[in-house]
Formats: C-alpha cells, sequence, structure tokens
C-alpha cells in the first residue's frame, strides 16, 4: 500500500520573524533549473531563512563541517490547481520559506550548510486520493529533488559528510533518496546520518542502512511520529506494516521514558524564543508519545496529533544531536 495518509505540516506561525533578502518569489514554470540559486529556498552561496537562529543561539559559533540536504513537507494546501505545484507560485514559495526553511530547516544549521530545494510537491489532498495519477504526481515531486541532489553532488559536495533531512512528504522523498543513492552504494562511506521526521519508515525499508541505536551512531537514519499520549491517529490504525521510531530526546529505540528536564528547548510561534523542557518523550508502537507540551498559552492547546510540531518541540536536541554525529563522523573519518 503507498503510504500517503498525512496531515500537513502547518507551523505554530504562520507570521514571518526573519525578512528575505529579496521580494520576488516568483520563478519561472516547468521545471526546476537547480544552476539558477532561486529554484533553491536554502543554499550557503545565498542568504535565506535557513541561516536563522533564535535570540540565545545568536553568540555561537558557526561553521561547516558536514552538508545538510532538506527536503520540506507539504506546503501546497491551498485550492488545488493541479496536483503538483507550480514552481511560478509566488506566495507559496514565501510561505514555504517562512515556515518550513525558517522553523524546520534552521535547526539543521548546526556546523552545517543547508541546501533546501523547490520542487513541484504534491497537493496536500493527494495523501487521501491514491490512484495512478498522484502516483505519478509524487514521481514527478521526487524527479526535482533527484535532479536537485545530482546538481549538488555534482557542483558543491567535493566529498563532503552529507546529512538527509525531510519532514512529512520531505520524509518520503528522503527515504526513497536513500533507498537509490546510499542503500548499499558508495555514496554510503560519506552520510554521517540520515533524519526522516513525520513519515513512517517500515520495517526493511533499507537493506543496509540501520536505525539509529544511539546519538553519536553515524551511516543511519532516525525518525519518529508525534502524538499526545494515549492517542493513535485514525490513520495511523490502517497502516499495513509497522515503522521504525526513534526518541529524539535519547536518540535510541527503547521504550525508556525521557522525562521533559532533557528536552533542551522547542521553538514555537515566536522564532527568536527557546522554551525549555516543554515536553517529555516515550516510544509507543511505531509513534512517539508527548504530554502537552507547556509553553505560553498551552492550556488551550487542544490538538492530539503534533505533526505540526514534530521537529519544533525537538529543536535543541536536533542541534546537539547533529554536532555529536558529525563529531563522531569527523573523528572515524578525518
Amino acid at each position: 500500500m503507498f503510504r500517503l495518509l498525512l496531515p500537513v505540516l502547518f507551523l505554530f506561525s504562520c507570521r514571518p520573524a526573519y525578512k528575505s533578502h529579496r521580494d520576488d518569489y516568483s520563478l519561472p514554470a516547468g521545471r526546476p533549473s537547480y544552476d539558477q540559486p532561486d529554484f533553491w529556498a536554502a543554499h550557503p552561496w545565498k542568504k535565506d531563512p535557513s541561516d536563522s537562529l533564535p535570540d540565545i543561539l545568536q553568540q555561537a559559533s558557526r561553521d561547516s563541517l558536514a552538508d545538510v540536504f532538506f527536503i520540506h513537507p507539504t506546503t501546497y494546501t491551498h485550492k488545488r490547481k493541479g496536483w503538483n505545484a507550480s514552481l511560478d507560485d509566488a506566495m507559496l514559495n514565501a510561505k514555504t520559506d517562512y515556515t518550513s526553511i525558517l522553523y524546520q530547516a534552521s535547526a539543521f544549521n548546526q556546523h552545517a550548510r543547508v541546501f533546501a530545494p523547490r520542487y513541484r510537491q504534491v497537493h496536500l489532498s493527494a495523501f487521501f486520493h491514491v490512484n495512478d495519477i498522484t502516483r505519478a504526481s509524487f514521481d514527478t515531486a521526487y524527479s526535482d529533488v533527484r535532479q536537485a541532489f545530482i546538481y549538488y553532488l555534482t557542483h558543491f559536495n567535493k566529498g563532503r559528510p552529507i546529512i538527509i533531512a525531510g519532514h512529512s512528504q520531505g520524509g518520503l522523498m528522503a527515504e526513497r533518496l536513500l533507498k537509490e543513492f546510499f542503500d548499499g552504494r558508495p555514496l554510503m562511506k560519506q552520510l554521517v546520518a540520515a533524519y526522516i521526521i513525520g513519515w513512517p519508515v517500515p520495517w526493511g525499508t533499507f537493506a543496509g542502512i540501520p536505525v539509529c541505536a544511539d546519538p553519536v551512531q553515524t551511516g543511519c537514519f532516525c525518525g519518529w511520529r508525534t502524538l499526545k499520549v494515549n492517542y493513535i491517529a485514525p490513520y495511523m490504525k490502517v497502516e499495513d506494516a509497522p515503522s521504525y521510531i526513534t526518541n529524539p530526546l535519547s536518540w535510541d529505540t527503547t521504550l525508556n521514558p525521557v522525562p521533559a528536564a532533557r528536552n533542551q528547548g522547542s521553538v514555537l510561534r515566536n522564532f527568536k524564543a527557546v522554551i525549555p523542557h516543554t515536553t517529555g518523550a516515550v516510544i509507543h508502537g511505531d509513534v512517539l508519545w508527548v504530554d502537552r507540551p507547556s509553553f505560553p498559552g498551552s492550556a488551550f492547546f487542544r490538538r492530539r496529533n503534533y505533526h505540526i510540531a514534530d521537529i519544533n518541540l525537538f529543536y535543541m536536541t536536533i542541534r546537539q544531536n547533529l554536532e555529536q554525529r558529525i563529531f563522531a563522523f569527523k573523528a572515524k573519518s578525518p
């Protein structure tokens, strides 16, 4: 069964905390051309929201020991004009930058250059209408991601360590990328780790890429889907295979609950602020259960599916883990 039942990512804030270097988000229609920086939502050669940091990190040292290839989630949620988004949709491009690239991709800029392609993402409704047409639309989206990754390898990588990261639809694209380019292939020697977040990765998906078992393991993948304790989303109940799951507070796959005291901080509505100890986490089956997050105004927060915050709730622990894995990789492969 094609695993397409996932809710939309809609971050806690739709109010930009970052002002881009450009006001024109329109691009030529049709296929992307990744030799042009504008076809990248994030790129080290230009100023973009992935460069941003919350206030307490402003004085942190910046270096680039590795590269992150980040694939953004579904932001094509408004009125559908086709199964695949147009790259000349200026409002959609701005929405992507001010939500996913700012609030998610920036979590991965710790010791790393961030590359995030614009691609002809699939409309949210395709996840709930599985047929030959929608399957083809996902292939179109992946063809763009694939083209961007090949361009990155050819022109920018030069043997550098690689982190693959994606959320939701981006997680699906990341899974396909890993299977085609890394699993059992020479490029595995450059893989620091992969973060397939907000997307189920069934047991046996990869032949030679293990799930990460500790915070410093390299050449592995990790991922999680976040729900309120005692809740399972209806679409998860009909999934036909168990999935791998990682606890992003302990970075292992044990069933031991991890208290909120170990959550170094979340970045939610106000990008500038880091809120510590918002929630603990425990693995339950193939999902991650958390208590209702504690943040200003959380008493009124009634949502039980925290897909919207898979990354945001664990923003600071992701940054720390990226550092741990990059340093471990460099120690083994100087």
